[in-house]
């Protein structure tokens, strides 16, 4: 696969050498032995223990040295000073690998204030600071991979705006040039574009209701069958719009079976699966579209006869600006990356789930919803119900 070599390469496509990989592993093992050594109490399981032999080393070493004075005859103006730096001293020597990973955390959220998220801390110890170090650390790792995340949307979003705004500058320019006229078919391809946008931008607001977790589920009971047969109709304009033939078939059983969700956003996880199953469907392929019940569910499968998506690939779909890679490719899938994303979220707010399942051909999606009303649910997930 590609990048399975980039997996095991260095800088430049050299793979480390044995010397250099022993020579790694030395380094980190001195380095490990040095952090032991510098945190003397890590093997002490709690902050209060911890404290607690530090105060009982600096009293003996305090009261070592005051005998040691004692027995040498040196006085009091000599044995208090000797006896307060020698506690001093245990004290700060066992201090000093407690309040370590304080001192790292201090320094790393600065860091973060900067914006830089790779800095982490060193959690050496089983107690409540080195708890809180490992709790810093996934902190920062959440941190770091929403700050990806949001780069990786504001390209995205960038890509996905400039192509269809591109399109229409360049038939417009043309059209006032006078290089062609503005007949139908052209028409045709700027409404195109201008629908494209008006679909980008309706799933950016979509996301934004994610990211803000507020939403109005309008629940109401549907028979199964007259839904599937109007999101059938709507997959049949969005194939003939890109010039594909397919054929449907739906199949309900039993077929006056109903369900209680909000119609609305169920259509979007009906219309985002049917918009991929078509792009990837072959000329004259077959879309089915099964509904039945299966014990506390109603389950709603849609395949296909395209290529399938990668089993490396089942969970990440579902991502945000996620594009997958067929079974069999190298290369992401094109798309905005987000219509798997906003399906996921519809489904989750009827408390359902929905997955990629293993098929013998084609791709294999099932949503499953529960029988019962989703209201309590929904109420659960930050969402109203009318």
């Amino acid at each position: 696969m590609p990048g399975s070599k980039a997996s095991t390469a260095g800088a430049g496509g050299m793979v480390p050498g044995p010397g250099k990989v022993k020579a790694d592993a030395r380094a980190n093992a001195q380095t490990r032995a040095r952090t032991r050594a510098s945190r003397p109490l890590d093997g002490f399981g709690s902050i209060k223990l911890k404290i607690g032999v530090l105060v009982t080393a600096a009293v003996l070493a305090t009261a070592a040295m005051t005998w040691v004075g004692l027995q040498n005859k040196m006085g009091p103006s000599r044995t208090l000073p000797l006896a307060v730096a020698a506690g001093l001293i245990i004290t700060q020597v066992l201090a000093h690998g407690m309040t370590r990973p304080l001192r790292q955390m201090t320094e790393a959220a600065q860091a973060m204030a900067k914006g830089e998220y790779s800095v982490r801390v060193e959690a050496t110890s089983s107690d409540e600071v080195g708890e809180l170090a490992r709790a810093f650390n996934t902190m920062a790792e959440d941190l770091a991979q929403v700050d990806r995340l949001r780069r990786e949307m504001i390209a995205n979003v960038s890509h996905e705006l400039r192509t269809p705004v591109a399109a229409l500058q360049a038939e417009l320019e043309n059209m006032v040039d006078g290089v062609t006229a503005p007949d139908p078919e052209t028409l045709e391809l700027l409404l195109a574009q201008t629908r494209r946008l008006s679909r980008l931008v309706t799933d950016i607001l979509d996301l934004s209701r994610l990211e803000a977790d507020v939403v109005q589920l309008d629940l109401e009971s549907t028979r199964l069958d007259s839904f599937l047969a109007d999101a059938v109709a709507a997959g049949r304009l969005v194939a003939s719009g890109q010039g594909k033939t397919v054929t449907f078939v739906t199949e309900v059983k039993p077929r006056d079976l109903t369900m209680t969700v909000d119609v609305e956003r169920l259509h979007q996880v009906t219309a985002n699966l049917l918009s991929n199953a078509i792009a990837f469907s072959p000329a004259g392929g077959v879309i089915t579209l099964k509904a039945g019940s299966a014990g506390r569910w109603i389950q709603i499968n849609v395949l296909d006869q395209g290529p399938g998506i990668a089993p490396g690939e089942r969970q990440r779909v579902f991502e945000r600006f996620a594009r997958g890679k067929t079974a069999g490719a190298s290369r992401p899938t094109g798309g905005s990356g987000l219509g798997l994303a906003i399906a996921r979220w519809a489904v989750h707010l009827h408390a359902g789930t929905i997955d990629v399942l293993d098929s013998p051909t084609g791709c294999n999606v099932r949503v499953r919803l529960p029988k019962t009303s989703a209201k309590a649910a929904t109420k659960t997930a930050g969402t109203r119900t009318k």
